[in-house]
């Protein structure tokens, strides 16, 4: 699906990086008319120098407004898929090409399509964080944000299909009483947290609220104050008279909530081992500096053949109807 159409490149400029990055990265935005989208996981210096910043929701819904000639997307591959779906006339760099997901990769499409055969006369509701492949293969395109809203406009009597993730999928049956047939993905970022250690949290800091994003597995779910996408947690921390909290999603929205509740206590959730698991490896590929380079190369662009597109389209639009 993703290819890279490579620029002509200068190499003795390779390794020369401006010494004012910020400064150099709006020279080019002007000079290119582009806008920069980025989502809450990025780095805090990707996050301040972006145009935009937000979930997968608002990620989507300001690719499709934009009237930029040029999307930088800081985020993942399937978001950058997701603004090239929506401005077929714009090119659409991703800093990074190794940029994946770990959720979209457990939906391989090959094995979808089966899967689909499989269950005749099913709606299929997929989650915005998979391929474009799997998006074409969907009725409707949901986020976090929308997942309950949108399953619960669907008629009682049609059965559903939910892909690919089966922890957001439990989370929307559990919500809407509805009964889905789940596909079975995951995100290694949010399976990585650990129930006995955000139990201690909460007795070491009784005022705290925990608070998580529905990819969680359900017994970090069951110790929430609060569940929400990226987007409803970060409202949720500014208006909430609780000073302290305990944060179950990946760590790089606490730049955004310290910016905008700087006087609050926020606590990322630890995972299982001590390691670093809970933070997006693939998100944290991008950088400054390649989001410097994507600029000024025009490269790495995103490349989608017409057919996948307009079939990726028609369930992000109706997303876009049913969310508006």
């Amino acid at each position: 699906m993703f290819k890279t159409a490579l620029a002509q490149r200068d190499e003795t400029q390779l390794g020369v990086l401006p010494l004012d990055l910020f400064a150099a990265i709006e020279t080019l935005k002007q000079e290119l008319n582009a806008v920069i989208l980025a989502h809450y996981y990025q780095e805090p210096d990707i996050q301040d120098i972006a145009d935009f910043i937000g979930d997968s929701l608002q990620l989507a819904k300001a690719a499709a407004k934009t009237n930029a000639d040029v999307i930088v997307f800081a985020g993942v591959h399937f978001m950058a898929e997701t603004a090239k779906i929506l401005n077929p006339e714009k090119m659409v760099l991703l800093p990074d090409l190794n940029a994946g997901c770990s959720l979209a990769d457990t939906c391989p499409a090959d094995e979808f399509a089966a899967f689909k055969a499989a269950h005749p006369n099913h709606v299929v509701v997929s989650y915005i964080n998979c391929s474009a492949d799997i998006k074409a293969m969907s009725d409707i395109i949901c986020t976090s944000s929308n997942a309950v809203d949108i399953v619960r406009q669907i008629p009682q009597a049609q059965r559903i299909i939910f892909a690919p993730d089966r922890n957001l999928g439990r989370y929307v049956m559990e919500q809407t009483g509805r009964d889905l047939v789940l596909w079975q993905g995951s995100c290694v970022v949010h399976e990585t947290f650990s129930e006995k250690k955000i139990v201690q949290l909460k007795i070491t800091h009784p005022q705290a609220e925990a608070i998580a994003h529905p990819e969680c597995e359900s017994s970090v779910l069951r110790h929430a104050n609060y569940i929400g996408s990226t987007a409803a947690l970060l409202k949720y921390c500014q208006n909430s008279p609780t000073q302290e909290f305990i944060v179950a999603t990946e760590p790089g929205i606490i730049h955004q909530m310290q910016k905008l509740a700087p006087h609050k206590h926020f606590i990322p959730a630890p995972p299982i081992n001590n390691c670093a698991c809970n933070e997006c490896p693939f998100m944290r590929l991008n950088t400054l500096e390649k989001l410097y380079w994507a600029m000024k190369n025009r490269s790495p662009e995103i490349i989608m053949s017409e057919d996948i597109r307009l079939a990726a389209l028609r369930p992000m639009e109706r997303m876009l109807e049913m969310s508006a």
